[in-house]
């Protein structure tokens, strides 16, 4: 089976961009036509005229707090949303409060390609510690290993021990979940003699990965790798087995900019993390 999940990851940096910048003139048109906040939002902007990054990055940033204002005012999602809610089979709330949407869509937050690049394969059995409440995360991932071909056992958090248990009887693979509840399992596992060395990939996400504890996970023969996705965005970026820094989604444009602007930062530089999403069904821009 192939180390890449598509042909995409093997772009060439400049087809990459041209076909990102297209893919981002479709959006703002479709944004623009379809969604009651940048229909105000981007009223003047001329989205075939966008033809390289600078152009871009002329269009107005979408704070946080402007997205809970708005959503204050027009619920659930302040307008943003390119469907009607019928066509909405969830609705999950974060903290802010932040409301965002869930679709049926396979993999609607693009999670396969960070499971993929963590060494799941279709027909594996994944334990997913993440939270099924409220907030989307356990969905996510749920989604993600779904579109791969891989079972989910939606553990959710808390109740260690019935965790630990349904792991023993099952025999999962691989787990998803934050790298702290992670240990917990291990230690817990060696506290009550139960053998979960089935387990022997994992990806981690929610919370820091330190290189001790990583290290540690390495060394009870589990591979594990980081993502970085937001409930609102789905993946932004996720780790391959080279472990030389995040790889950036293929279903989003990122831009690093000075923080408190819109104004784009040389490579290497650090600054904010601006995020536009590629998908029709909520198209969140800069």
């Amino acid at each position: 089976m192939s180390e890449f999940y598509d042909a995409l990851e093997t772009r060439d940096p400049d087809q990459r961009e041209s076909a990102a910048l297209e893919a981002l003139r479709i959006q703002l048109s479709h944004a623009q036509n379809n969604t009651q906040a940048y229909a105000g939002l981007l009223k003047d902007v001329d989205a075939e005229s966008i033809r390289t990054a600078q152009d871009f990055a002329q269009i107005p940033l979408t704070r946080k707090a402007e997205l809970i204002e708005l959503q204050g005012r027009q619920r659930p999602f302040g307008g943003y949303n390119a469907n009607n809610l019928a066509q909405h089979n969830q609705v999950f709330a974060s903290p802010g409060p932040i409301y965002e949407p869930g679709y049926a869509r396979s993999d609607f937050w693009r999670l396969a390609r960070a499971l993929y690049a963590a060494g799941l394969r279709p027909g594996e059995l994944v334990h997913n510690s993440f939270s099924y409440h409220l907030t989307p995360a356990g969905r996510m991932l749920e989604s993600g290993a779904n579109a791969l071909g891989c079972a989910v056992i939606p553990g959710g958090v808390g109740q260690t021990e019935l965790q630990l248990q349904t792991i023993v009887d099952l025999q999962p693979q691989a787990y998803v979940g934050t790298p702290s509840f992670l240990k917990i399992l291990l230690d817990k596992a060696d506290e009550l003699k139960l053998d979960i060395r089935s387990i022997s990939k994992a990806l981690v996400s929610g919370e820091a990965l330190p290189a001790v504890l990583r290290n540690g996970f390495g060394e009870r023969g589990i591979r594990v790798q980081q993502c970085y996705a937001t409930a609102d965005l789905g993946l932004i970026g996720y780790e391959s087995s080279a472990l030389e820094g995040l790889i950036i989604d293929e279903g989003i444009y990122l831009e690093i900019v000075r923080p408190g602007s819109g104004e784009l930062l040389a490579d290497g530089e650090v600054g904010e993390v601006v995020v536009t999403s590629l998908n029709f069904e909520y198209p969140l821009i800069r």
